[in-house]
């Protein structure tokens, strides 16, 4: 697997709430029914590589882009509205108005999706969501990346470890070890820890401490009950930072859940441990509830038939 994006990329900004600057790329052709992508905590619209490859080689339009402190977009604000503005933004600035799209967020992606879930642009464009490693709330209580029993003492010190300041440094043996001990599974292939490695020692101190303090007082729950959009959730049964509890949970309440995938043996970072699986799960949601627009940018035409409905799609 390749870190790096295919080269057929159109670069963007999009303007959000407070005027900040969000770097969004573009791939694929124009008018091509859309898949929108926010990546997570510590990591860039790389994290995307494989879904971007593949999806545009399909003849889908991938946008992606790099949220707050990530990538190339500045830190300048946090929070979960924040996060939502972001995400309006980026809809705004590359759908057709009513034109609608698949959304997928990872880990914060997903949370993002989340916030947004009750803004007027997430009604106007989200066909259907796909969310991957992700939790609505107590992430810090559930996280088990610390070898301890549950209770206050594993939560504190959880909590410290993840809003650490100490600089990560450059990827090292020792590092990498680490990063795949934390996010990824035993059996993970060398190179996509290395992949891994260097978008996450590529995040800024600054970003990973600020983000880590919004993620460890999460409660999204209201926004997961107001996402109304076609759901699938997938989860690796080796996720230490987000463990599978959080997806039953999001299965649960979501209104419209179609699908929980549970991966065995795979940890937190699912596009690149398992991209086969959620690049066909895009594929898939794309078929079933967005149309190709014309080039024009005349509004969309949205798939409203869902034959399998009544065959019992939802699978928890």
């Amino acid at each position: 697997m390749t870190a790096a994006p295919p080269p057929e990329c159109r670069e963007l900004t999009a303007r959000s709430a407070d005027g900040s600057r969000i770097h969004v790329e573009v791939y694929g052709p124009e008018g091509a029914p859309a898949v929108v992508l926010a990546h997570g905590w510590t990591c860039s619209t790389r994290f995307w590589a494989a879904q971007i490859r593949d999806l545009a080689a399909d003849g889908r339009r991938v946008i992606a882009y790099d949220q707050r402190g990530h990538g190339r977009t500045a830190l300048s604000a946090t929070g979960t509205g924040v996060l939502a503005d972001d995400l309006e933004a980026v809809l705004r600035t590359t759908l057709a108005p009513g034109e609608k799209a698949v959304l997928g967020g990872h880990s914060m992606g997903g949370m993002t999706l989340m916030a947004a879930a009750g803004r007027p642009a997430f009604a106007e464009h989200a066909a259907a969501v796909l969310l991957c490693s992700t939790g609505s709330s107590r992430l810090v209580d559930e996280s088990r990346v610390l070898p301890l029993r549950p209770g206050r003492l594993r939560t504190r010190l959880t909590g410290v470890v993840l809003g650490a300041r100490v600089p990560m440094g450059p990827v090292t043996p020792v590092s990498r070890r680490i990063l795949k001990y934390a996010t990824m599974s035993p059996g993970s292939a060398p190179e996509r820890v290395e992949t891994c490695a260097r978008i996450v020692h590529a995040c800024p101190r600054a970003t990973r401490v600020a983000w880590s303090a919004v993620l460890a007082g999460l409660d999204l729950d209201a926004g997961v009950r107001e996402l109304t959009a076609p759901a699938v959730v997938v989860a690796g049964t080796a996720d230490r930072l987000t463990p599978p509890v959080h997806a039953r949970r999001l299965a649960a309440a979501l209104p419209q859940c179609r699908e929980l995938v549970e991966l065995t043996g795979v940890g937190h970072m699912t596009p690149v441990e398992a991209p086969e699986v959620i690049t066909n799960r895009l594929r898939d949601l794309v078929r079933a509830y967005v149309t190709r627009i014309d080039v024009s940018g005349a509004e969309a035409a949205v798939a409203v038939e869902e034959a399998a409905e009544t065959e019992g799609e939802r699978v928890i």
